[in-house]
């Protein structure tokens, strides 16, 4: 086969053009510290990469269900707090007035305050977290007692499948229930319309002290003690989910670092070996250059010279 000065350039541009691709790929991952531009490069990494991505992804997620879900836990345990704080004062309040001592204008004077009491339990059963009703259930754009009657505004189930407990994903598979339904927190059958236990006792105190009903007043005692154990018993069963949101925000944390470090050992380029490939390549590819320009054989006019 007769050799042609066309044959030998075409050759040559081929062998250039492929030095000049490996040294663009090396170029690549120098530049943006990856092993793999496209799938095509290395399509096991690649689908590795979209794996340990979309576990990334998801984790970021969960840590920010569980970031969201612990601070509605948090604004539940401080209301119920200051509900059982408001509590203890009207027992304190109770206890005061079901002195044979104190005098009719002093119980009046308690009943005032008692009336105050109750007013604020009110406005607490209707506090908000980001725009949401946190004890109506999952009617969370409506207020739970309805502040001029003191009645339920709403029926919030909490029984049966019905039941209306909030739950976030923290995990796979993994949820937690986030919020505390009024209808157990204040009491009584929870329909609307209906007076909440929480609001009736401290009302039928209020009765008792402008009556001067000493037996009244003196089983407000108990119920309110009542209604003291049922927050201390609800506080204690949002701090256990407290408590196992911090441990689900340790172990997310922890995996966060496990898959990132994982993602990036097998998409990160040794930056080492990709600097002495490139060397490499550029050599390579100069010595294509230099060859080439040998590779022509000289013409007449070479000759004439």
């Amino acid at each position: 086969m007769r050799i042609t000065n066309n044959m030998l350039v075409n050759n040559m541009m081929y062998n250039m053009g492929n030095n000049l691709e490996r040294l663009d790929r090396i170029q690549q991952q120098l530049a943006t510290g990856k092993k793999i531009a496209t799938p095509s490069d290395d399509p096991i990494v690649a689908s590795r990469a979209l794996k340990m991505r979309t576990d990334v992804a998801e984790i970021a997620q969960y840590k920010k269900n569980v970031e969201d879900a612990g601070s509605w836990l948090e604004v539940t345990e401080s209301t119920i707090s200051s509900v059982g704080d408001i509590l203890q004062k009207a027992r304190e309040l109770a206890v005061q007035a079901g002195n044979d001592a104190t005098t009719q204008s002093d119980k009046q004077k308690i009943a005032t305050e008692v009336t105050q009491l109750r007013s604020q339990i009110i406005q607490l059963s209707n506090t908000t977290y980001a725009g949401r009703y946190i004890f109506s259930g999952f009617k969370t754009d409506e207020t739970l007692i309805d502040e001029s009657t003191g009645f339920y505004n709403i029926e919030v189930q909490k029984t049966g499948a019905g039941r209306e407990d909030i739950k976030y994903e923290i995990g796979i598979g993994d949820t937690i229930n986030i919020n505390a339904l009024g209808s157990e927190i204040f009491g009584g059958a929870g329909t609307a319309g209906s007076t909440p236990k929480m609001v009736d006792d401290l009302d039928k105190m209020i009765a008792a002290l402008n009556g001067n009903d000493g037996e009244q007043i003196r089983e407000a005692i108990t119920d309110i003690q009542s209604n003291i154990d049922n927050t201390l018993m609800i506080r204690s069963d949002i701090g256990a989910r407290t408590n196992r949101l911090d441990l689900t925000s340790n172990r997310l944390l922890a995996d966060e670092s496990t898959f990132t470090k994982l993602m990036s050992q097998n998409e990160d380029a040794d930056m080492a070996e990709v600097i002495m490939k490139l060397k490499n390549e550029e050599n390579v590819y100069n010595a294509s250059l230099s060859g080439g320009a040998r590779i022509i054989q000289p013409t007449l006019v070479d000759f004439i010279k």
